[in-house]
């Protein structure tokens, strides 16, 4: 059985990863170059699922971000590269930026530095497109769209209607648990994850039966992304996601009820 390290494990997508995994340990975020190398060799895990990183997708301290999201990286791949160990990078559609073609603000960048840097050293990087679901309430203004209005009696949305491609927590999960299964099949490569289909935030709120209103133009951020899908052919061989908005909608719906 592999032993498992997970970064971010107190996070929201490494939180629900943690829970498939008997043999697993939690890498504490607040870290040093020292302390990562001292933890993994005392630790010594057969996979690194590299979750953890600065998820503020607004953020503007380079140093911070450039520090979490690359630097660490980089640290940890190298450790697994030495160590001949296996490594799965959390990474994000934040790398096509507006234009599709590049990242538009300092987080997609950063992100994009460390996917290629875990790629090129022959490890597996996965694009997160907009994930959603149960464990995602600490997150504040980084929580989906989705879960910060669930509870929100003042629905506000950017006008233009922009597109997401709404991917629900399990099939991240399940993305990250099949990269693992075929590992030297899939490894030196990137992959998106995502629900292959694009919505506007209107027909999640309309489906919820919930009114909106909308943020004046100027409120919006720079480089937002207007709309994100997930294509198949980019997708891990064999891999589908099992959730599409409706079915993630319900079970979410149902989560949030029997939490309240």
């Amino acid at each position: 059985m592999d032993k498992i390290v997970i970064t971010g494990h107190k996070g929201f997508v490494g939180k629900n990863l943690f829970k498939k995994f008997t043999s697993v340990i939690g890498i504490d975020e607040k870290y040093s170059r020292g302390y990562i190398i001292n933890f993994l060799d005392i630790h010594n895990p057969d996979v690194v699922f590299h979750i953890g990183a600065c998820s503020d997708t607004l953020a503007t301290d380079i140093g911070f971000v450039m520090e979490r999201n690359y630097l660490s990286t980089k640290w940890i791949t190298d450790w697994c590269v030495k160590n001949g160990k296996k490594i799965i990078y959390a990474s994000s559609a934040a790398v096509y930026g507006f234009d599709g073609k590049k990242p538009s603000n300092l987080y997609g960048w950063s992100k994009l530095m460390g996917e290629d840097y875990v790629v090129a050293k022959g490890g597996i990087a996965l694009r997160y497109f907009n994930v959603y679901g149960p464990g995602e309430e600490h997150k504040g203004n980084m929580a989906s769209m989705i879960y910060q209005n669930l509870n929100n009696s003042q629905i506000k949305l950017f006008p233009g209607k922009p597109k997401r491609d709404f991917v629900y927590i399990d099939d991240i999960v399940n993305a990250n648990l099949y990269a693992l299964e075929n590992y030297d099949k899939l490894k030196g490569n990137w992959y998106e994850v995502g629900s292959g289909e694009s919505n506007t935030f209107e027909t999640i709120f309309d489906k919820l039966e919930l009114q909106y209103t909308y943020h004046n133009k100027s409120e919006i951020p720079n480089g937002y992304q207007f709309q994100t899908l997930s294509l198949e052919e980019k997708w891990m061989p064999g891999w589908k996601p099992k959730f599409n908005l409706k079915k993630g909608l319900k079970e979410y719906k149902k989560y949030l009820n029997e939490k309240s």
